[in-house]
């Protein structure tokens, strides 16, 4: 099945039985959408908004900052390696979705300090926003989406078990302004996937 048969198929469930939608361009229009045969709806499909954070504790007994993680506990790409992120839900701010998704998946309480990066990630159909975040307890837990959660040392980050390029590129960019007070916040690296080397200075 296409991915627009999937599409299609996942709109009988959303409006019910008995209506159907053909893809094509609606009038006045320049995309082909799906276009409901019987009444002219048209539903939108636009990209997707996550929120995430690099989360920083500083309070521990060594005075080295460690980086909160977590391992996956669903598809896709479960048992690696990610920092808390996910979707937006209605209603939120990205402050507010990145705040609850530490929650949700490490039961961490955090404070927002800045935007760190955005990244336009058109082959997924995802726009992330990732904020550099500080952790105000160390006491975190795994939550349903986590198997684990870990706070580590900038040399103990599992370089080789990341989840996806995005969290590569925003621990790489972390790394350049975890002292500073101010920044401009980054982008994609060059390239689909990013071009980066982990542990590069």
């Amino acid at each position: 099945m296409s991915g627009a048969e999937r599409h299609a198929a996942a709109l009988q469930c959303d409006v019910g039985g008995g209506h159907a939608f053909t893809l094509r361009v609606p009038e006045g229009d320049t995309h082909a959408r799906h276009v409901c045969d019987d009444c002219g709806y048209i539903h939108y499909v636009n990209p997707k908004i996550v929120v995430g954070s690099v989360v920083t504790w500083h309070g521990a007994d060594d005075g080295e900052p460690r980086i909160l993680m977590c391992r996956r506990a669903i598809e896709p790409r479960h048992g690696f390696w990610t920092l808390p992120a996910g979707y937006m839900e209605l209603g939120e701010t990205t402050e507010a979705a990145a705040m609850r998704e530490a929650r949700e998946e490490a039961c961490a309480d955090i404070r927002i300090d800045a935007l760190l990066a955005v990244y336009s990630i058109p082959r997924i159909g995802q726009v992330q926003l990732m904020y550099k975040a500080t952790l105000l307890s160390p006491d975190v837990m795994a939550g349903e989406e986590s198997l684990e959660v870990a706070l580590v040392r900038n040399n103990e980050i599992p370089w080789g078990d990341l989840a996806f390029p995005s969290v590569r590129w925003a621990l790489t960019q972390h790394r350049e302004v975890a002292q500073a007070g101010a920044f401009v916040p980054f982008t994609n690296p060059a390239g689909d996937m990013g071009n980066m080397v982990h542990g590069a200075d």
